[in-house]
């Protein structure tokens, strides 16, 4: 549509994505003087500023592509943590996991739809591209509309009982982020590698990496619910050191396929991302809840963010490496 070249769209959508990181804190402190579907409704609008500068730019103009991959990267990053601490606040417990693994459920789905439309777009060209962009903004519109008229708040942190406060989360809440770097960067990193891999490395059709999407997509929408569900009986830790445990057999299954050559390696590795993805999804519905149950009820909000923000870091080295790879193959 706007016809950049790959290392600098990359570099643009990485700058939105450090953004995104830097104001995570921020929002923290919002949602934790008790801000929430006000919160939630801020973020979409970001995204519609976002995609507005997008609809403005013209061919090849690289600063305000870049001012909307900043505003949209600010607005993607922002809602999760909004989000999850709108669902904490209208859920308790178990409840709040499911409502949590449903909604990345339907995200997911979402994402597979806009996927398609993508796709059916890119062949009527950049009027039907611009078209969609606008059906977007004005899906978002809706959105913040209907996230205002909830009118949902929290009681803020200062107006929280010591009693009701952990005493001092920061030593479990400090490891817990650390690890989760771990696990993102983990997640992140095939999205990005899985299909360059695949088309670079074995010359696989451009199918290949499209059935790998659809099968993530299809399995998290139909197992993100009852996968959290069964794993509730067990504890959060638990669950997240065994996605831990599925996703480091994944990335050994991916280096055995990667030796296979080219008869049996690509559908190797595609055998091995449902592994992964199981991993995902195990991973999924126990990472921010255990975030949410560990956190201080009175800084919930910044520890949730910051939990998110380590998701931001891992998926800016991962965009900044595709961006890269991208340079090197075209």
């Amino acid at each position: 549509m706007l016809r950049l070249s790959a290392p600098v769209t990359g570099t643009a959508m990485t700058v939105g994505i450090v953004a995104g990181l830097v104001c995570m804190p921020a929002v923290g402190r919002w949602l934790d003087r008790g801000a929430r579907g006000t919160v939630v409704a801020a973020s979409t609008l970001v995204r519609v500023l976002g995609v507005a500068l997008l609809l403005a730019a013209p061919t090849g103009h690289v600063w305000l592509f870049t001012a909307a991959a900043l505003f949209l990267g600010i607005g993607n990053q922002a809602w999760p943590a909004a989000h999850a601490a709108l669902v904490a606040t209208v859920a308790q417990g178990r409840d709040r996991d499911n409502a949590l693994a449903g909604s990345r459920a339907l995200r997911n789905a979402a994402l597979g739809v806009g996927a398609l439309l993508a796709t059916v777009c890119l062949a009527g060209g950049t009027t039907a591209l611009r078209a969609l962009a606008a059906v977007t903004a004005l899906a978002y519109l809706a959105a913040a509309a209907l996230a205002w008229s909830v009118h949902v708040h929290a009681r803020p942190a200062e107006a929280t009982p010591d009693e009701d406060r952990d005493k001092d989360p920061a030593p479990r809440m400090l490891v817990l982020l650390a690890t989760n770097v771990v696990y993102v960067f983990c997640l992140n990193v095939p999205e990005v590698a899985i299909p360059l891999v695949l088309v670079t490395r074995f010359h696989a059709s451009p199918m290949w990496p499209a059935a790998v999407f659809v099968a993530n997509t299809v399995l998290v929408v139909t197992l993100q619910v009852p996968v959290t569900v069964l794993m509730s009986r067990f504890s959060r830790r638990t669950v997240l050191a065994l996605s831990g445990v599925v996703l480091a057999a994944s990335y050994l299954g991916f280096l055995t396929a990667t030796s296979l050559g080219h008869g049996w390696g690509v559908p190797a590795i595609a055998a091995v991302s449902v592994v992964c993805t199981i991993g995902e999804i195990i991973y999924a519905g126990s990472a921010t809840a255990l975030v949410t149950a560990l956190a201080a009820r009175g800084s919930a909000g910044l520890w949730g963010s910051l939990a998110a923000a380590t998701l931001l870091s891992s998926l800016a080295v991962a965009t900044e490496k595709d961006q890269r790879a991208s340079g090197v193959t075209s």
